[in-house]
């Protein structure tokens, strides 16, 4: 059977789908929708082998509806019109159940492919479910976007990952032939980083490489095996996610050697020079912020350059911009700032504005004092006026903490002058 041991046991209804509760669970977001049949256009987002592609299809089969698969990666604007002309010619027996248009790997669709999307979508010709491993916001054209409903698809946990096996050993009509012992599991949900198909290619490779049927998994057995098979650098998989954590630590530790080595991985391994790019830009402001900001200015220079030209050239900036944010002072500062104003918001609720920070455009609103005794910075000496800009309930918080370095150091001087006691 040459038919790998994922797509042997790829549930076909809803109640055979592990995972994703938030969605399809008896609360989910999903569950009723599919169950009535009233689908959305959808966009999934969420890491390989989470599920994207399998509850497409359970929820053309759930609805009775005709299911058209494409893959962005082989198919261009005449596959997806021939698609939408056939789903047109059934629109007299379909009209209340139009057909699904699942397109994989969607981030990978050019503007112009995106665009020859929309009029199908609008119309209702097709119910579109897209399936991205990237950001929607920044690889769906927004026209498309606000068309479609985004979900979010998790990484298996542990739970999840250990009823794929189980269910994989009692159902598969190959492995239910032999006699699997699970005695430990910890190195395949490891090497699986979350991901369900990556966990049943790694078990049944192990599996497939004993010549008995009687089989005892064990951790040390399940390294042996894989590391014989394992690539270099796996762009989808869990060295996608190590490689870039390693990277962007090295980066906060002020390591320019280990962020260029671990730079130099991902471009061998043919990672996106726009993912690397992103998570620099988060970088630089997050670990970096107003120690420097011009990081944040050069990360994103970076973004749109490395954009524009892509590999090999690409290597050169994504290299320049590595070193300078390694080497650059570091400060969390703005990060934590606004966790904690986050945390007052969630805790205290929507605070009212004070009468003297509100807007007053109507004379009714100035009767009402909206607007009153409101003291404008400019007319006092500095240009700065003691009186605090929070709901009197918050009244002397200090969110913002200047991190210890040359440029926040000046910065805590400044509020020090000015607000006294809360910044001393």
């Amino acid at each position: 059977m040459n038919e790998p041991l994922a797509e042997r046991v790829r549930p076909k209804t809803l109640e055979e789908y592990i995972s994703q509760h938030h969605l399809v669970g008896d609360q989910g977001s999903l569950t009723y929708q599919i169950k009535k049949g009233t689908i959305p256009s959808l966009i999934f987002w969420g890491p390989p082998g989470t599920g994207k592609t399998t509850l497409a299809h359970i929820i053309a089969n759930e609805s009775e509806r005709p299911f058209y698969a494409l893959s962005a990666i082989n198919s261009g604007v005449k596959d997806i019109r021939d698609v939408i002309d056939k789903a047109k010619q059934r629109g007299g027996l379909f009209t209340a159940k139009n057909p699904i248009l699942f397109i994989d790997e969607i981030h990978r669709f050019s503007k112009s492919q995106q665009d020859s999307l929309l009029g199908a979508v609008e119309k209702g010709w097709v119910t579109l479910i897209g399936a991205t491993t990237e950001n929607p916001s920044f690889e769906v054209i927004p026209a498309l976007l606000s068309r479609c409903q985004v979900y979010i698809l998790n990484s298996f946990g542990k739970e999840d990952l250990e009823a794929l096996l189980k269910r994989a050993i009692e159902q598969d009509e190959v492995l239910k032939k032999k006699k699997i012992d699970l005695k430990e599991i910890e190195a395949l949900l490891r090497l699986s980083g979350g991901d369900g198909r990556k966990l049943l290619n790694i078990f049944e490779l192990v599996v497939n490489s004993e010549a008995s049927d009687k089989i005892t998994i064990t951790d040390k057995m399940v390294m042996e095996k894989v590391q014989k098979n394992t690539v270099l650098y796996d762009k989808t998989g869990e060295q996608h996610y190590d490689i870039i954590s390693a990277f962007i630590k090295a980066i906060r530790g002020s390591d320019p050697n280990g962020a260029v080595y671990w730079l130099a991985r991902m471009i061998e391994g043919g990672e996106d020079v726009k993912f690397i790019a992103r998570r620099m830009l988060i970088s630089a402001s997050e670990d970096i912020g107003l120690a420097n900001p011009t990081a944040l200015v050069l990360a994103n220079t970076t973004f749109q350059a490395v954009t524009t030209i892509g590999y090999p050239e690409a290597r050169i900036i994504l290299s320049q911009c590595a070193i300078y944010l390694a080497t650059s002072p570091k400060s969390n500062a703005s990060y934590k700032a606004i966790g904690k104003a986050q945390q007052a918001v969630n805790e205290q609720g929507d605070l009212s504005v004070p009468l003297h920070l509100r807007n007053a455009p109507t004379k009714l609103m100035k009767d009402l004092g909206y607007g009153k005794d409101y003291q404008y910075a400019h007319d006092y000496e500095h240009n700065f006026v003691a009186t605090e800009f929070l709901p009197e309930e918050l009244k002397g918080t200090a969110f913002y903490e200047p991190g210890d370095n040359q440029r926040e150091a000046a910065i805590r001087e400044f509020l020090k002058n000015r607000w006294k006691d809360k910044y001393s």
